[in-house]
């Protein structure tokens, strides 16, 4: 058997060593040679590990690596400007995986972001918000102290969930006044759909909410729509106000129940391929009237729907203007522990209409065909109200 080469030998003891060299100046290109440096190293990626370097040596206090590169890539998301677009650092994803975790409860909110926080936009019969006060158009700014200004809308739910029988308190902000409230978070179940009738000189017609587009949500419409038809209703009221959304392919099944085919969304994006979602077919209401009905909650996947109903002639819209979030975001893990939630697409509907404002503005969103707001100050449901009488009138029509 030959012995090994000297020039062998020596690659494998000089290889860890040129790794190890290699890595670490990956992470200080400042230590390379100015013409070296400028040969192997973008000068974007070397600017912001130069800055790096000088606030590691010379700022008056020790800042960690770790905080610097959390906050430089906070910062990078931040200069986006888009409302929806945000970075997780390690600790903060943590959280956020917990909170999707099935043993994680809540509060009894159903929330959108605000420029401030969150703004409550639901608050469901005997949870802990209810019975702590909590009320529609309540923003929270902050949960356990901790600020949500600037933080992504799952970022900010993340911190207010956690295991049942845990505390949390919520710094709310309504009007002028600012208060805290704490209660305990407990497992909320809300049903996804809820439907009543209502009695109508034209005949009966079917009043169908939908709190979410949680997966199975399509299910449980598709049952209530049959159930309404098998009780003899003339019409359906869709109700999607308060609706943040959800999930797109949930969107695509709840649209399906009242189209036959043909397009309900597109969504484009600059690293996404173009693609166009139609409906799966073999509707459950396919001629059936209906009248969505929707005010500035309505959002994301909601938004889908209704667009899609209204650009289709399938459905009058009555009700405000919706929330005009016409974006998708991904979330992709980082090696630190982090993530980032960017925004890497845009929703269209039918007609080619885009709802939101790209991230950085606010989105106009779906305008109704008749205006209703509901009068707070009034028992009564104005909105609803306004939507019976529209379903009536395409009863009689």
């Amino acid at each position: 058997m030959s012995r090994p080469r000297w020039s062998t030998l020596l690659f494998v003891l000089l290889l860890p060593v040129v790794l190890v060299a290699g890595i670490w100046l990956g992470g200080h290109p400042t230590a390379l040679p100015g013409p070296v440096r400028d040969l192997l190293v973008d000068d974007q990626v070397a600017v912001v590990a130069e800055a790096m370097d000088r606030v590691g040596d010379d700022y008056y206090r020790k800042v960690s690596d770790d905080d610097l590169a959390d906050a430089a890539v906070g910062g990078m998301v931040s200069s986006l400007k888009d409302r929806f677009s945000a970075y997780f650092d390690p600790k903060e994803y943590a959280s956020y995986q917990d909170a999707t975790n099935s043993q994680f409860s809540g509060v009894g909110l159903g929330v959108q972001g605000d420029d401030a926080g969150l703004r409550i936009a639901t608050v469901y019969d005997d949870s802990p918000a209810k019975k702590a006060g909590l009320k529609e158009g309540d923003v929270i700014v902050a949960a356990n102290g901790r600020s949500l200004k600037g933080r992504p809308e799952e970022a900010s739910t993340a911190l207010i969930k956690g295991p049942a029988g845990t505390e949390v308190t919520l710094t709310v902000k309504r009007g002028d006044r600012e208060f805290e409230k704490k209660m305990k978070r407990a497992r909320i179940v809300v049903p996804a759909v809820d439907s009543r009738t209502v009695k109508t000189p034209d005949g009966e017609v079917a009043v169908i909410s939908l709190a979410s587009f949680s997966s199975g949500a399509h299910g449980e419409l598709y049952a209530a729509i049959q159930q309404a038809e098998k009780d003899g209703a003339k019409g359906i009221v869709f109700d999607l106000r308060g609706n943040p959304g959800g999930l797109v392919s949930e969107a695509r099944l709840v649209a399906s129940a009242f189209l036959e085919d043909g397009p309900i969304v597109t969504t484009r994006g600059r690293n996404v391929p173009t693609r166009t979602l139609d409906a799966t077919g073999d509707p459950v209401a396919p001629k059936i009237p209906v009248v969505v009905l929707v005010d500035k909650g309505s959002a994301s996947a909601a938004e889908i729907v209704a667009g899609a109903l209204q650009d289709r002639d399938r459905a009058t819209l009555v009700g405000e203007a919706t929330y005009g979030k016409g974006v998708f975001q991904e979330v992709t893990p980082l090696r630190n522990g982090g993530a980032l939630d960017i925004t890497v697409g845009r929703y269209f509907t039918p007609k080619g209409r885009n709802l939101g404002g790209g991230g950085v503005a606010r989105g106009e969103g779906l305008q109704p065909d008749v205006k209703a707001k509901d009068d707070a100050k009034t028992e009564a449901d104005e909105a609803l109200n306004r939507a019976v009488r529209e379903l009536r009138s395409d009863l009689s029509s």
